[in-house]
């Protein structure tokens, strides 16, 4: 391929696959690349099905359109992809008949669309949510202040002891529904971005986590060392990892398995290029996914498990989910989650400047 019209499909966000007249791959853009998760160089003079199957019929139907020359388009196609995993694309043929005959295959997932459309509901939602939080605070706030301060003004004129530990009582449990309000609204101050690098991040929460569980869940690694420092406040992404990973393991640790299963929380991370965050696409992106073999977020709170006061535990707040997405919105990032029994993942999208 020319040179100059290679940088331009390797420039382009549309994920393009160029396949020769046997159906063996050609060439592969970086979009389709991270799409697919394989390799151009790898890949390169081999089969499309070492890329992904469909079924026979869209097979038979790129060979037709090899040789009679004819543009197709396919809606709502599922292509099993080498890795496993499942993904749900529109995709255009058009054929080039100068030599050598070829077919380029512009692909568009649609579940990027789909998450797309959620994330902006799901934001809209939060930010509902976060000007109620905001108001309720204010109206709270006031009258614990008030009755803080005449219990402090009573303590002073009750001339027992015994007396003033009610209004010790009342003091405290002010101050407690205080710091519960200011833990509601989540972190005060904006985020100290600098860079850093993720992993050493991770390590410190891995030290942290195996620290509190004491050999009682194993925590593996599988890191992408090549991922360049990013930008983000070191103490607030230390604070999403551990309310995430905390919870994984108050879950994993609170099933009852009977020994059957070793509690595994597998730390994550790779680069993937061209992601969608909001209405801003980011060319490159780390993406740090925490991965558990426990129960499962229960069904019914998974569409509402980042708003305040939510929890599937008896004994939880309802808090570190939602502090978790506040701060990684205010890093322009993004945070997701997949869950099922015995495989829950919590995925982070954290843009990388270019």
């Amino acid at each position: 391929m020319p040179g100059f019209h290679q940088q331009l499909l390797e420039n382009l966000s549309t994920a393009i696959v160029v396949l020769d007249d046997h159906l063996c791959i050609s060439f592969m853009n970086p979009a389709a690349e991270a799409m697919m998760e394989a390799s151009d160089n790898r890949l390169h003079g081999q089969p499309l099905s070492d890329l992904f199957v469909e079924n026979p019929s869209a097979t038979d139907a790129l060979l037709q359109a090899t040789r009679d020359a004819n543009p197709y388009t396919k809606w709502e196609a599922t292509l099993y992809l080498h890795t496993g995993a499942q993904l749900e694309v529109d995709y255009v043929v058009t054929p080039v008949q100068a030599p050598p005959s070829s077919l380029i295959v512009e692909f568009q997932p649609r579940d990027r669309l789909k998450r797309i459309s959620r994330e902006e509901e799901m934001l809209s939602k939060q930010e509902t949510t976060r000007t109620l939080v905001r108001g309720l605070a204010h109206e709270i706030k006031n009258p614990l202040g008030g009755i803080r301060g005449a219990a402090q003004l009573l303590s002073r004129e009750l001339p027992s002891p015994d007396q003033k530990d009610f209004t010790n009582i009342i003091i405290e449990e002010a101050d407690r529904l205080s710091n519960l309000v200011d833990k509601m609204l989540g972190p005060v101050r904006p985020p100290d971005i600098q860079d850093l690098n993720i992993h050493e991040v991770l390590e410190r929460v891995c030290q942290l986590l195996d620290a509190e569980t004491q050999g009682s869940v194993t925590i593996e690694r599988d890191y992408d060392p090549s991922i360049p420092d990013i930008g983000a406040d070191r103490e607030q992404l230390m604070q999403v990892l551990l309310n995430i990973a905390r919870n994984a393991m108050q879950a994993m640790l609170a099933a009852d398995n009977n020994g059957e299963t070793t509690n595994r929380l597998v730390l994550r991370t790779r680069t993937q290029r061209q992601v969608t965050i909001g209405s801003q696409r980011h060319r490159l992106v780390a993406r740090l996914d925490l991965i558990d073999n426990g129960p499962g977020v229960p069904e019914q709170i998974k569409d509402q498990i980042f708003y305040p006061m939510i929890s599937g535990r008896a004994d939880g707040t309802g808090l570190g989910l939602s502090i978790a997405h506040s701060i990684i919105t205010r890093h322009h990032g993004l945070l997701e989650c997949q869950s099922e029994p015995g495989n829950t993942s919590f995925t982070i999208y954290l843009p990388i400047s270019c």
